[in-house]
């Protein structure tokens, strides 16, 4: 087995379909076919299953594919390092984001590198903090921005920034806040927030497990853009990341309250494999990512009223509203 064709066998058990994969390469089709039934004889194994959908790969094929993904991309990274010899920063990025990074920076970040690198080809996906973890560690992906976890992993992590989580609602909703926000407030109201499986959850549990409450969510939303659209056109309520609500808050469909006893706040790093090169081209996905990150925090810290203020808010909205009975036309 050669370079070559691990990069055709990763390359087919990526797009699942030959046409697409052939195109990619830039080969005819009858030729990835034979350099895939070349490794197939040469293993002894069938790697594909093959159907009307398209094809999959075998329990074999997954084998072998976790096994030449670090090779042909430590391969891809020494070819990155030689062109930088030349001024040239080029070269494939592989990067995962949690949803709540993703949703805030993937867009304007992405727009950015396809202008400032042309030669850098960039592949970003969302996921959860244990999926991402995984795929770094299978070499599926350069590095990945995570929540950083409560247990101890096996790659190197870098500390990006802490952020702060925040109570959220309707702009017009008529809940009353206390001057002293505190996380135990939550108890009895009506909650829309993340499922178990999401790591925002994992750090919400924990905090009231410290102010003595069951969390009892009316809904669990993991998409956040559409948690988000529940708060902005209900009266349900959530404790989110500043950034996540970055959207609502804008528009002004939303309001959000800091918490005054304790600050809730949940810590972002990035990750990747300690064995494994970090590329020119990583590192400048990279530094573009931990810039639009650092803006959307910022930006959307400004929004953050203190929940002394919303009550005074509150409160003239309230007497500002005609009374009825007596004196009314």
């Amino acid at each position: 087995m050669d370079l070559r064709q691990m990069q055709y066998f990763l390359c087919l058990a990526e797009e699942k379909n030959v046409t697409r994969a052939a195109r990619q390469l830039n080969i005819v089709q009858p030729a990835l076919s034979m350099q895939i039934a070349k490794l197939e004889v040469e293993f002894g194994q069938k790697l594909f299953d093959r159907n009307a959908h398209g094809i999959t790969t075998t329990v074999a094929g997954d084998a072998l594919a976790r096994l030449v993904t670090p090779i042909v991309r430590d391969v891809e990274h020494a070819k990155q390092e030689m062109a930088r010899l030349n001024g040239r920063i080029s070269g494939r990025v592989s990067v995962g984001l949690i949803t709540s990074v993703a949703q805030s920076t993937m867009a304007s970040s992405s727009a950015t590198v396809a202008h400032k690198y042309p030669d850098i080809t960039l592949s970003a996906c969302e996921g959860y903090t244990e999926t991402l973890t995984d795929w770094v560690n299978s070499g599926q992906l350069d590095f990945a921005i995570i929540n950083v976890p409560r247990k101890r992993v096996s790659l190197a992590s870098h500390h990006m920034m802490d952020e702060e989580m925040v109570f959220a609602c309707r702009k017009e909703a008529t809940i009353k806040m206390p001057a002293q926000l505190r996380f135990s407030h939550l108890a009895g109201l009506d909650l829309v927030i993340p499922s178990k499986r999401h790591g925002l959850r994992t750090i919400l549990e924990e905090h009231a497990a410290v102010a003595g409450i069951e969390l009892k969510p009316r809904l669990e939303i993991d998409t956040l853009p559409a948690l988000c659209e529940v708060i902005a056109t209900t009266n349900l309520v959530t404790v989110l990341p500043t950034i996540a609500l970055q959207h609502v808050l804008a528009t002004g469909t939303v309001r959000a309250h800091r918490f005054n006893e304790p600050r809730i706040s949940r810590s972002i790093a990035w990750v990747h494999h300690p064995r494994r090169i970090i590329s020119p081209a990583a590192r400048a996905v990279l530094e573009i990512i931990q810039q639009d990150l650092a803006a959307a925090a910022t930006s959307a810290a400004m929004y953050i009223i203190p929940s002394s203020l919303a009550r005074t808010t509150a409160k003239r909205r309230t007497a500002s509203r005609p009374k009825s009975g007596k004196g009314r036309a």
